[in-house]
């Protein structure tokens, strides 16, 4: 038994009995090792997703016992929920407590996830609101943290064991560093001999000792809990010489139903902004002509926003665009990661005239 598979079985106690859904890409390296080492080991039941289209019947059909998925899964999960009960109502009847019994069974078995005994969400942070919600129903979802280089055996958060903002403590064999200029080291059963035929890329990733270099930047707390802060590389600096870390900004705005995805940026700029797609209700109310709502969430957003912020980290303006991001297009990975990359390179053209128009949302293509 390879130590990574023995680490997922210690942390779940899975069994002959557990049934999993697999849909992310074989490629994808969590779903080597989830999706086709541990069951080797545990007998558990496999069932594959046919398509996106069918991924609810899937689920359905499936009635996984442990799920894995990404943050804008999660995300559509709840916006379902609020498309049939209004926020408000459903916090109402969760506080009362024989409704509240009935009416989580009846919400988790309407999103194929009553029968779940584990869930677990990685790929990108998830927002604590979202992982406030879903606990309030019952599902504790159990952040995790790894790459592909380390065969996605890193961390997760231990049952009964997480702290909102925490991706989780090491799995077994594996152990955690963070170095002088804060970037997140690790090491394990897991870690690549190196890049195939590049040894340059390789020693650049690896250091002299032995560890992984994850390119994150992080802090862990006194019970082993790995936070992650940034991207190393993400980090930029405006033109007032102030460095700001885009991923915890993008974090709280995706928290909010009106928006599904963002991207944060301002590198060189007098302040940061954030690029962003709508969310499903919001595009819809947005497409019907109802731009002045939807600006007028968005605006009280950013002010909310803004306030939990450093003065050099708040956003200037929202720019919400009409395009899709997809695997396909190259705006984001086939787990609902964003490409910075792509997406700054996408909008440099425009960034002048947003910054010159002094608004807080900016409509773009629409």
């Amino acid at each position: 038994m390879t130590e990574p598979t023995f680490g997922l079985i210690e942390a779940t106690k899975c069994t002959i009995n557990d049934r999993y859904l697999s849909y992310l890409p074989i490629s994808h390296g969590m779903e080597r090792w989830v999706g086709e080492c541990a069951p080797f080991i545990t007998g558990e039941h496999v069932f594959f997703a046919d398509s996106l289209k069918t991924f609810v019947a899937d689920l359905g059909r499936a009635k996984p016992t442990l799920f894995l998925s990404v943050p804008r899964l999660w995300t559509k999960f709840q916006q379902g929920v609020f498309k049939k009960m209004e926020p408000a109502k459903l916090e109402k009847l969760l506080k009362i407590p024989i409704i509240s019994f009935l009416v989580k069974k009846k919400l988790l078995k309407a999103l194929g996830l009553d029968k779940v005994r584990y869930a677990g969400s990685g790929s990108a942070p998830l927002p604590p609101d979202l992982l406030a919600w879903y606990r309030s129903l019952g599902l504790e979802l159990l952040e995790g943290y790894g790459m592909t280089e380390n065969f996605n055996y890193s961390h997760m958060t231990k049952p009964h064991r997480g702290r909102v903002g925490y991706v989780g403590e090491p799995h077994i064999g594996v152990e955690q560093r963070i170095a002088e200029d804060g970037e997140i080291q690790v090491k394990g059963p897991g870690v690549m001999m190196g890049y195939f035929k590049n040894e340059e890329a390789t020693k650049e990733t690896m250091t002299d000792d032995g560890w992984l270099r994850t390119g994150d930047k992080g802090s862990i707390d006194e019970q082993g809990r790995l936070k992650i802060t940034g991207r190393t590389k993400e980090i930029f600096k405006t033109s007032k010489g102030k460095y700001v870390a885009p991923a915890p900004i993008e974090n709280q705005y995706i928290s909010s139903p009106s928006i599904e995805l963002a991207c944060v940026g301002g590198r060189g700029q007098v302040a940061a902004h954030a690029i962003v797609l709508l969310g499903e209700d919001a595009k819809a109310k947005a497409d019907a002509g109802d731009k002045d709502g939807i600006e007028k969430e968005l605006t009280e957003l950013i002010d909310s926003v803004n306030k939990t912020l450093d003065d050099h980290e708040r956003v200037a303006f929202i720019a919400v665009v009409n395009e899709e991001w997809l695997p396909e297009n190259g705006f984001v990975t086939p787990t609902n990661k964003i490409k910075r990359g792509k997406i700054e390179e996408e909008h440099a053209g425009v960034l002048d005239e947003w910054y010159a128009a002094k608004k807080k949302v900016i409509w773009y293509k629409f």
